[in-house]
């Protein structure tokens, strides 16, 4: 059995389209291929909707530990260096680069935090 959000994981569509399309909270793999082999017409028009430029879901990975997760990605991530999970200490990173200042970004996915490299006075460190 597959939980309803392992199914939207795996048709790539938000966890909202798959309530508000009434996917079962668990189905077996015998109904979830039928799903992917005789998609609905709204999975088709969604497929079909998709430029490809915004993934729905992104895998989150911590660099210290290898802890992982899939979230939602929220436009205002900036480009991550790192990612670590919120109780590893920035001392366990590699040290920014010569030139490179370093902000950290909380909030990211459950557990994250996100370590951006940057030059200083760049748009993204003004923002």
């Amino acid at each position: 059995m597959i939980t309803r959000r392992e199914a939207a994981l795996r048709l790539d569509i938000s966890l909202e389209m798959a309530r508000r399309h009434d996917l079962p909270s668990r189905m077996s793999e015998h109904e979830f291929s039928e799903l992917t082999d005789n998609p609905p017409a709204w999975l088709q028009q969604s497929r079909a909707n998709r430029t490809g430029k915004k993934p729905v879901w992104v895998q989150l990975t911590c660099d210290i530990c290898g802890y992982t997760e899939s979230a939602r990605p929220k436009k205002w991530w900036p480009d991550f260096s790192y990612l670590s999970c919120d109780h590893h200490p920035a001392s366990e990173l590699p040290d920014p680069l010569p030139g490179l200042s370093r902000r950290e970004v909380d909030g990211i996915g459950t557990r994250f935090v996100g370590i951006v490299d940057e030059h200083p006075g760049s748009a993204a460190a003004t923002a």
